[in-house]
């Protein structure tokens, strides 16, 4: 009770502070024209209330960290809400039919517009999947991801404009040339590691976007290319409904597809040497762990999952500039993992949902977007810097044979 009534206090008192560094600005407006003085008392008001309860529950979220730290120090095992969520199959279960039934309704309950954020939104959990293999598990920070994203999507977009090929013939074609831009990326960058190797990602993504903007000749420009082709379904002939439904169930396709790969993947020897070199890179080596190929696989893979959903993207835009592919479109990849947590494929989807489906139904906060983006990210970073689910870190336990 003491505690609480301390923290009132020092909420009591950072909300004062808070209006009175604030008065000049928020409380007087001067009109020079008819030099009058406008006192905005309710103004002063908000911000102190706003501060009041900010600062409460800052203190509030601190005082939890702090215990959950000391029961962890005592050895006391506390199961949070998304482990039980994802190890009892009486949670999970149900859970999982809810999620796919109203995945198979959503298209036929809401409008085609809802259709599209929501194809928008599994794009995006594809591609935080697909940067998940990278920073996620083998823990190489990579900035220009989105770099993949566009070589997918100019692929399709142009072997459809000079050769007429479609959508499924280009499809495993956007994925190779993701995979072997993942390796030319992934060669140069073998001996660099954290600042210094999310400097050279960052400009390998400026230089794929360059290329895009300024080599007319081969990618038309800034103009972009238009009239690319949805994806066809035996010749049936679709209407723009029909076909925003088809591509949304494309992308469930895509979406489930992703998730048992990387599963799989995480499961598996190389998935656990991803994760022995994002541990310790010297120890990983010095247990007999074939760094290069490690570094290059988990580069190639990630890449793959960018080309075939920058394919989607070109057949679902109909049409691509490089405008689409900006530094802006990494940063909120990367989001979605440190949002989500890395390593964490149900955190990575949440993440996805949360980042991309949050501005469109919020669209009064627009102007803020980029505010809410910092603000969030430091509040996770401070309470929950493993993200919002953390992926569960594997023991082994050895016994003797009686």
């Amino acid at each position: 009770m003491t505690n609480k009534l301390q923290e009132i206090k020092q909420s009591i008192v950072v909300a004062v502070w808070f209006m009175f560094l604030t008065f000049p600005i928020m409380v007087i407006r001067v009109n020079p024209i008819q030099g009058v003085i406008q006192w905005r008392w309710e103004n002063m008001a908000a911000v102190g209330a706003g501060s009041f309860g900010l600062s409460f529950l800052w203190r509030y979220l601190m005082r939890k960290r702090e215990q959950g730290q000391k029961a962890a120090e005592e050895g006391r095992e506390t199961r949070s809400f998304s482990r039980r969520l994802m190890e009892d199959r009486r949670i999970y279960l149900p859970a999982l039919a809810a999620v796919a039934l109203g995945a198979m309704v959503f298209p036929f309950a809401f409008s085609s517009y809802q259709v599209n954020i929501m194809t928008t939104a599994l794009i995006y959990v594809v591609l935080g999947l697909g940067l998940n293999i990278v920073v996620g598990l083998a823990g190489l920070l990579d900035l220009g991801y989105v770099a993949f994203y566009a070589v997918g999507a100019y692929t399709y977009a142009l072997l459809n404009h000079h050769f007429g090929l479609g959508f499924w013939t280009v499809l495993p074609i956007g994925a190779l040339m993701g995979a072997i831009f993942g390796i030319l990326l992934g060669f140069p960058v073998l001996r660099l590691r954290g600042d210094y190797l999310a400097i050279v990602t960052l400009g390998f993504g400026e230089i794929i976007r360059l290329i895009l903007e300024n080599w007319n000749e081969f990618s038309f420009g800034p103009s972009g290319i238009a009239n690319i082709p949805r994806p066809g379904f035996f010749g049936v002939d679709m209407s723009l409904e029909a076909a925003t439904i088809y591509i949304y169930f494309l992308m469930i396709a895509m979406t489930i597809f992703t998730i048992f790969v990387v599963n799989r993947l995480q499961n598996s020897r190389i998935g656990r040497a991803w994760i022995a070199l994002r541990e310790d890179e010297i120890a990983c080596q010095a247990m007999g762990i074939d760094k290069t190929r490690t570094k290059l696989t988990a580069f190639a893979l990630g890449a793959t999952w960018a080309g075939m959903v920058g394919v989607i993207f070109a057949a679902k835009t109909t049409f691509i500039n490089p405008a689409s592919f900006t530094f802006l479109e990494s940063a909120i990849i990367l989001s979605i993992v440190v949002l989500g947590g890395m390593g964490s494929i149900i955190g990575v989807i949440i993440g996805a949902f949360i980042l991309i489906l949050l501005p469109e139904y919020l669209r009064a906060f627009s102007d803020y977007r980029m505010l809410m983006f910092g603000a969030i990210m430091v509040i996770m970073m401070v309470f929950r810097p493993q993200g919002i689910i953390s992926g569960i870190r594997r023991t082994y336990q050895f016994k003797a044979r009686e």
